[in-house]
């Protein structure tokens, strides 16, 4: 038995479950996000719920949400808010909130699919068999890797980003812009997420920083990471620039400002 099934049966002596909430930031996401409820509800994981935290998304992402949190009976939240305000944050937003509803464990995931929920049993296991702070789905630890359709150019981004950040940070996170996260509840609160202000992808290099800074523990464990299977993605310049100056800004101490 391990430690998270010690752990989960501990608590449900006591008449309690290991709370896991699951976020998922959404925005233009309706023809993925029924798929994405349907396979992290079939793990069968107790005490998982989902919120979606969903930027007022034109293609109607929202109310698909809401029609599956009355389908689940509840299994599934949903947080609405008025525009389209960048991913980082919307993790902050959906973060805050689980942690006020008593999350033990919070994940952060995409709904586009290219993250394996079926990896999420894992990486809950290994956060207490580890001893972590934090968990990460990583495609560079030995066993990850990347989607085969994804062209030569993409794949170099990548491996250059992550290399780019390591060199002026230190982090020795070998998937230091990986978004599949299992965060312990403490860890966040240590690392006062609610202050984090970098958004886009630079959201996860400068929560991994926060973690890093403050000499908690990360661990990473292999995934498959997959091309999106419906819609486009948000990748936009802006997101790259804010991306390649975030080292820099996290290095000269302008963490949370």
């Amino acid at each position: 038995m391990g430690k998270w099934e010690m752990r989960h049966e501990e608590k449900a002596g006591a008449k309690e479950s290991l709370k896991i909430v699951v976020v998922v930031p959404t925005y233009n996401e309706r023809a993925n996000l029924p798929v994405l409820v349907d396979l992290l509800t079939g793990l069968e994981l107790p005490g998982l719920r989902v919120l979606v935290v969903d930027d007022n998304s034109p293609d109607g992402t929202g109310a698909v949400a809401e029609r599956l949190a009355v389908d689940t009976g509840g299994v599934v939240g949903v947080l609405h808010r008025k525009e389209k305000d960048g991913l980082g944050r919307a993790y902050v937003a959906g973060m805050t909130c689980a942690l006020d509803e008593g999350a033990d464990i919070v994940v952060q995931m995409d709904a586009d699919l290219s993250h394996p929920a079926s990896r999420l049993p894992v990486m809950i296991e290994t956060l207490f068999a580890e001893d972590a702070a934090v968990v990460i789905g990583s495609r560079y630890v030995a066993g990850g890797s990347l989607a085969t359709d994804w062209p030569w150019y993409r794949k170099a981004l990548s491996a250059w980003a992550n290399f780019y950040v390591n060199a002026i940070l230190r982090l020795r996170v070998k998937d230091a812009t990986a978004g599949f996260k299992a965060w312990r509840a403490a860890t966040l609160k240590a690392i006062d997420v609610s202050s984090v202000r970098s958004n886009g992808y630079s959201f996860q290099v400068e929560m991994n920083h926060r973690t890093v800074r403050r000499g908690l523990r990360i661990v990473e464990v292999p995934i498959r990471f997959e091309e999106r299977v419906a819609g486009q993605s948000k990748l936009g310049l802006g997101v790259q620039l804010e991306s390649a100056l975030a080292p820099w800004r996290l290095l000269f101490g302008r963490e949370g400002r």
